[in-house]
């Protein structure tokens, strides 16, 4: 890979993180779901601030010709899911998080923060 090159999850972390999104892993699904390889978790502090982290991410993706699957949740803002295939985004309210926490329903799959997840793909 080369320098100029990011992968799918870099490019939903780099744009998550653009507006302020926080507690960002990436969970390795892989192996463990068949819905995806990858999920990448964040929190917000409020539904506005979800919206604007999911439609960042949608459009930071669409200019790199990557494609929104599926979305669910935006008109609630509360939690929101975007599928782009392989790698699917949740991004939640802060209180929505803990209630759900994904962490630990995907307790087989392998937590990394986003250092070390872009720490791993240098």
């Amino acid at each position: 890979m080369s320098d100029t090159t990011k992968t799918l999850e870099e490019m939903i972390v780099a744009a998550a993180e653009d507006k302020k999104a926080t507690d960002v892993v990436v969970l390795n699904v892989d192996g463990v779901s068949s819905v995806a390889d990858f999920y990448v978790v964040c929190s917000a502090k409020s539904t506005i601030q979800v919206q604007a982290i999911a439609d960042n991410i949608e459009d930071e993706l669409k200019k790199q010709g990557i494609d929104l699957l599926h979305k669910e949740g935006h008109r609630q803002g509360r939690w929101i899911l975007l599928d782009f295939g392989t790698g699917i985004a949740h991004i939640f309210v802060e209180e929505e998080r803990e209630y759900y926490n994904l962490e630990r329903l995907w307790g087989k799959a392998r937590a990394m923060d986003t250092e070390e997840q872009l720490s791993d793909n240098k």
